[in-house]
């Protein structure tokens, strides 16, 4: 960056230097739930044409909502805040700690933790139209197994470790009527990804999920993130729940 850009960049509101210092997939996602609210609150997006229906997508191929119910995630409201606060922060926790200049690796993460929930939602009991919310309650699942041991204060009135947060977020969705559908999705997806990619590599050394070569491919031909240095990084150890070497293995 030279002179002119630099004094140009500190010019710029605080808030638009945060947001242009975010990393690019979490960054990407919030700004589409975002986007599509908004558009919602002017009359410019229906819902019902990004929802998840099955029907749709296989009789009359809509398969674009397939993608689309990623990026709904309710209208202007608390838990909207809410959700948007844990991609702001969980999410770019994770893609500038333990996924920092592992872009790709990130974006696998989100893409199969995607696939899982289409997969969950095609069981009738577990069906929701929209699986913005599960995608983000997977992402705060996976940041709560990398850093079990963070002290988290929930409201001011409750203090409890990250490995915890998951459930005390349920708990809390129970407390105030909220279905609980989306928040169990996300934890069984968090759940088989952080499974796949560190808890059985742990325990058998061998890696069952990589990141398709073409996601690599991707990231290094629109220069997402930071490019990576190393083929293995270290991370911090599990925590008390787990235990076992404290690294994973880059695809």
């Amino acid at each position: 960056m030279d002179n002119v850009e630099y004094h140009s960049y500190y010019l710029l509101p605080t808030s638009f230097r945060w947001y242009q210092s975010l990393p690019p997939i979490s960054k990407g996602f919030g700004t589409l739930c975002v986007a599509s609210t908004i558009l919602y609150h002017l009359g410019l997006f229906n819902p019902l044409y990004a929802a998840l229906w099955y029907r749709a997508v296989f009789y009359q191929f809509q398969v674009w909502r397939l993608i689309t119910n990623f990026f709904f995630l309710g209208e202007f409201s608390v838990n909207f805040g809410i959700r948007l606060l844990m991609i702001a922060r969980y999410g770019v926790q994770l893609e500038q700690g333990p996924f920092e200049r592992r872009t790709a690796d990130f974006l696998w993460m989100m893409i199969f933790g995607a696939l899982s929930l289409l997969a969950l939602a095609a069981i009738p009991i577990l069906y929701t139209p929209f699986l913005g919310v599960s995608l983000v309650f997977m992402l705060l699942y996976v940041w709560s197994r990398e850093y079990p041991n963070a002290q988290i204060n929930i409201y001011g009135l409750v203090a409890l470790k990250a490995f915890y947060l998951p459930w005390a977020m349920l708990v809390l969705d129970v407390i105030f009527g909220s279905s609980i559908i989306p928040d169990l999705l996300g934890i069984i997806a968090g759940h088989l990804y952080y499974f796949l990619t560190v808890l059985h590599p742990l325990a058998s050394g061998r890696e069952v999920l990589r990141t398709p070569r073409w996601i690599h491919k991707l990231v290094a031909r629109y220069r997402l993130g930071r490019p990576a240095n190393a083929r293995v990084e270290p991370e911090r150890t599990t925590g008390s729940a787990f235990t076992g070497r404290s690294y994973r293995l880059s695809g």
